[in-house]
Order: structure tokens, then sequence, then C-alpha cells
């Protein structure tokens, strides 16, 4: 439990960065199409910063306990920051020129929607 509250924190405070940096450090550096890139991979960032948290607090023996479903959930959470957020942020950096490469970003939001479906089925099965 406390490692999604940690995980959940440690990922807002770099939402919060990187968002500050994508709107003062990459502005005039970057193509607009490309901040709004990052925009969204910041945005994804911050909501599944989020969900950790929650997920934290609901692994807690005072609501659900530490269940497998929300342990995976939790996972997969983190695996879709990196592959869906991290992947926009090097898109944004490389100006779009990765190829392949950008194929992680569906795999990231895949990673995300399964992770919403095992909080789900946690919920469901409590």
């Amino acid at each position: 439990m406390p490692f999604y509250l940690i995980a959940g924190a440690i990922n807002a405070v770099i939402g919060v960065a990187l968002g500050a940096f994508g709107a003062h450090g990459l502005e005039g550096k970057v193509e607009d199409k490309y901040l709004k890139v990052w925009e969204t991979g910041v945005q994804y960032h911050m909501y599944h910063a989020l969900a950790l948290l929650v997920v934290g607090v609901l692994m807690s023996s005072s609501f659900f306990g530490e269940t497998p479903m929300l342990k995976w959930a939790g996972n997969l959470f983190i695996l879709g920051i990196i592959c869906f957020s991290g992947s926009l942020y090097v898109t944004t950096i490389a100006g779009g020129g990765l190829g392949k490469f950008g194929l992680i970003t569906p795999l990231g939001g895949v990673l995300f929607m399964i992770g919403w479906i095992l909080f789900i089925v946690a919920i469901i099965k409590r």
C-alpha cells in the first residue's frame, strides 16, 4: 500500500515539473503541435499519478486491503505512464522523428485501459 502512495506522489511531482517545463522551457523551442503532444503526456501522467494514490488508499486495511487486482491495476498505471506519457515526452523532444518508437504510445494507452478494467473488477469483487 505505501508503495502506490509513494509512487503516486512521486509521479505527481514529476508531472507538475514536466508540466512547468513544457509551459516555460519548451515554449518557442518546439512546434506548437508538439507542445500539445507534451501537454497530453502531462495530462495523462497526472491522471494516473492520482489513480495510483487512490489505489494506495484502497489497499489500506481500512478499505480493501492488498488485493491482486488492485496491485495489477497500480502496476499497469505505472507502466502506462512510462509508455504513454514517456513516449509523448520523447516524441516532443525529438520533434516527431521517432519512427516505430511511436508505437509505444498506443501500448501505454492499452496498459492504462487494462489497469482501469482491473480497478473496476477489484471494486466489483469487493
